[in-house]
């Protein structure tokens, strides 16, 4: 047996060995699925298939290089380098580069990103003179997108009258209209946006048999991971791809199934044995990555799903330590309990920052985490944020060069036709947009054929604009023999963009010009990588499309000290040491949004078991009971999915709460009740003055009422105010407060409404705060 094998234990060693037919692996969180569909690719190559015949679809850009590179290692870098492995996005981009022409498109098409698509369909909208508050053009743009995953074509929208009524319905009768004119002007641009590599593959499969033949005969041997991710377009190429030799395995885990926002559909890997005769089922169930307790709790969760795949995740690695849960009174309390308790573990533990993750629903809960983190000086770096290459700087440069290699490249050409400025106004590039859609040409034509067009532009600013097109052309000539890196530095020189950056003489200007710089680095560094592979040149367009489906954390170089802050879904397949997962709140985690359904309640559940499933030896739940909304402070109750763990996997750092209910109506609308009605008298509560017991060991309630050289204040007011003192505040009295925790009273001063009270807190510092406003509980 091959050396690297013996690495595998036997459930992922069957799977490996398994040649031909179709098969499905159900991998648990952790299990070694990466290694086992590498190991499988590089077996294939060694009972001799040819690795021009082996076509493997992932999650990420990033996961393809690694398993490539790991592949490298077992079968030679040369042989690896021959493998189609990517993102489906990426490798249906490559086929339809060698294939478009079938559908009208030149090998050199523009891919738009979401920011190029959702430009266009904004100046769609603002030309046919819609409303652009009922027609918003990210709503707008979301919907069209979702016809596209649903293989809903321009042809099939017209011809369905229920489409075409739920968008009359929301005030959007020319939706259609919207969706016509996108597409016919994406095709006169040689452009295709995220979407249409899909369909436009779909449709190129479709309608054109021979070349569905050619790649069918092409790919004998098909591997796809995260099939639970994979939408109705996705599953489609696939099937069609894999028709013939039926030599398909699908690896995934349908407790991970957390996209259905973006269209996947989980059903895929649900009815992946009805797709195919003699499927061959195979079960990771061995987590490698967590310890008991976390293993035991993320199943003791996903157990309350009812639509799941049979299987029992395990592990054989240590009990270790509980997941802890600890409620905090506010967001902000949250945050700096989060924050302690990652420096009193790298203190304790000898821990790099790199180890500790703190996961979140939403991008908005980040701000009271930064916050805290910084307070005590620990690096921290968030992820999905603005993209590198969506950076204003390094888009302007990008835009040049698409426009060099795609003049059609109508966008790209509006950004930079002004940038820097030489004197065209926006006036004159409308009209030319006007004259390119009434003459059916692009605008770069026109521009090319600026004295024979009937357009309404002096003589001036056409001089302007035939000085432009032959930068553009000069460009051009020069892209047929330079390198990407060699023209992108004459461009960032020529063009000017350079010296703009660097007048605006500030260190924002200085971070630009930074970026620039990083740019042009990283050209060469992808021309010198491009160098090495089969196939490839390092030209213009291999740099633009490998840009262009770029991910987020595809660029990331992953030596940095930081706590990584990320939302769940960036999470996913990633993993660290110590991870915090925050705002376990109902209507936050799960969403408000996601409750109205089972189905969707399930998929916020498979969410939080992703997020548990992140941590190898530590993970933390935490939650408020209040948090700042919309500039509001609201209360919150514990996320279900806290109750939902088996008590056994847990530990409580703060004791549970007692629900309290509060009425809803004021009891003054009832009216007095007659003493001698009463049948039941409650006995009176004694009144404790100081606590006999430490406040941990017993929780004492002590009834509190207003001092009494405090006047009488409405009742209204009183009701809000949880403020309310038997006796006048004392100092050395210990209180807690909502914001600052506990504190000591150093000093009293000021009379009736005006009484303040000095308090040192603990985490608050030293406050003064006026005793009618203030929400303290006297502790002590």
């Amino acid at each position: 047996m091959e050396e690297y094998l013996s690495q595998l234990n036997e459930a992922q060693l069957e799977p490996t060995l398994q040649k031909d037919g179709p098969m499905i692996i159900i991998a648990g969180a952790g299990s070694g699925k990466t290694r086992v569909l590498t190991y499988r690719i590089a077996y294939l190559m060694s009972q001799g298939v040819d690795a021009f015949n082996i076509l493997s679809l992932t999650f990420t850009n990033k996961a393809a290089r690694e398993m490539k590179e790991r592949i490298a290692k077992i079968v030679g870098t040369s042989e690896a380098k021959n493998l189609w492995m990517g993102t489906f996005h990426s490798v249906f981009a490559k086929i339809l580069r060698f294939e478009g022409h079938h559908l009208g498109f030149p090998s050199n098409f523009t891919i738009y990103d979401t920011q190029d698509s959702q430009k266009l369909m904004g100046s769609i909208i603002k030309e046919l003179g819609l409303d652009k508050d009922i027609y918003k053009t990210k709503q707008v743009y979301s919907r069209i997108s979702s016809y596209k995953n649903s293989l809903i074509t321009v042809k099939a929208y017209m011809n369905n009258p229920e489409l075409k009524e739920a968008d009359a319905m929301t005030r959007r009768p020319r939706m259609g209209e919207i969706y016509a004119e996108y597409v016919d002007r994406c095709f006169k641009a040689g452009a295709m946006d995220f979407d249409d590599l899909l369909l436009r593959t779909n449709e190129l499969l479709t309608r054109f048999p021979s070349v569905l033949a050619q790649y069918q005969d092409r790919f004998r041997y098909i591997l796809v991971d995260e099939y639970q991710d994979t939408n109705h377009s996705q599953y489609l190429i696939v099937r069609a791809l894999a028709d013939r030799f039926q030599n398909i395995c699908v690896v995934g885990d349908d407790a991970q199934s957390i996209y259905a926002f973006r269209g996947a559909n989980i059903n895929n890997i649900l009815n992946f044995q009805k797709d195919y005769d003699d499927v061959k089922l195979f079960r990771l169930e061995q987590n490698y990555r967590s310890t008991k307790n976390i293993v035991g709790a993320a199943n003791s969760v996903i157990e309350h799903n009812k639509t799941k795949l049979d299987k029992v995740v395990w592990t054989a690695n240590e009990e270790g330590p509980k997941v802890k849960i600890h409620r905090s009174l506010t967001d902000g309390d949250e945050g700096r309990y989060v924050a302690s308790t990652i420096w009193d573990a790298k203190m304790q533990n000898q821990l790099s920052n790199s180890e500790f993750a703190i996961l979140y629903r939403t991008n908005a809960q980040s701000r009271a985490m930064e916050d805290a983190l910084r307070k005590r000086d620990i690096p921290y770096r968030i992820y999905g944020g603005l993209s590198f290459y969506q950076r204003k700087e390094i888009k302007d440069v990008i835009s040049y060069l698409r426009l060099i290699l795609n003049p059609a490249d109508e966008e790209a050409l509006k950004r930079v036709i002004n940038y820097p400025a030489r004197g065209i106004g926006q006036t004159t590039i409308d009209r030319l947009v006007v004259a390119a859609n009434g003459y059916k040409r692009t605008i770069f034509e026109v521009l090319k054929n600026i004295d024979k067009v009937d357009i309404n532009i002096n003589s001036g600013a056409k001089n302007k604009l035939k000085d432009f097109v032959t930068l553009i052309e000069s460009f051009q000539v020069m892209n047929q023999t330079a390198t990407a890196f060699e023209l992108a530095e004459h461009v960032v020189k020529a063009t000017g963009l350079l010296r703009e950056i660097n007048k605006e003489g500030t260190p924002e200007g200085v971070t630009r010009l930074e970026n620039v710089e990083e740019m042009l680095n990283g050209i060469k560094d992808f021309v010198e990588g491009q160098q090495e592979i089969a196939d490839t040149t390092g030209n213009l367009a291999e740099f633009l499309e490998d840009v262009a489906l770029a991910t987020d954390l595809d660029n990331e170089k992953g030596d940095e000290d930081a706590v990584a802050l990320m939302t769940i879904h960036l999470a996913k397949g990633l993993e660290f040491n110590h991870v915090f997962v925050v705002g376990l709140e109902e209507d936050l985690f799960p969403s408000a949004m996601s409750m109205n359904t089972r189905s969707e309640l399930e998929e916020e559940r498979r969410l939080f078991y992703v997020a548990l499933t992140r941590a190898e030896n530590q993970a933390y739940l935490t939650y408020a009971l209040s948090r700042y909304r919309w500039g509001k402070l609201v209360d919150s109750e514990p996320s279900r999915f806290i109750e939902e763990i088996d008590e056994q996997f847990v530990d409580n750092v703060t004791p549970k709460l007692e629900r309290r209910i509060n009425p809803m109506l004021s009891a003054d609308i009832f009216g007095d009740v007659e003493p001698n009605k009463i049948r039941y008298k409650p006995a009176k509560q004694a009144v404790l003055k100081k606590p006999t017991k430490s406040i941990k060991q017993e929780q004492t309630k002590f009834q509190v009422t207003t001092p009494k050289n405090l006047k009488r204040v409405s009742a209204t007011d009183e009701s809000n105010n949880s403020n309310l003192f038997d006796d006048t505040l004392t100092v050395g009295n210990l209180v807690k407060h909502i914001r600052f925790g506990t504190g000591e009273v150093l000093k009293i001063e000021g009379k009736g409404a005006d009484i303040k009270a000095e308090i040192s807190f603990q985490h608050g510092g030293v406050k003064k705060l006026l005793l009618r406003f203030a929400k303290l509980e006297v502790i002590g």
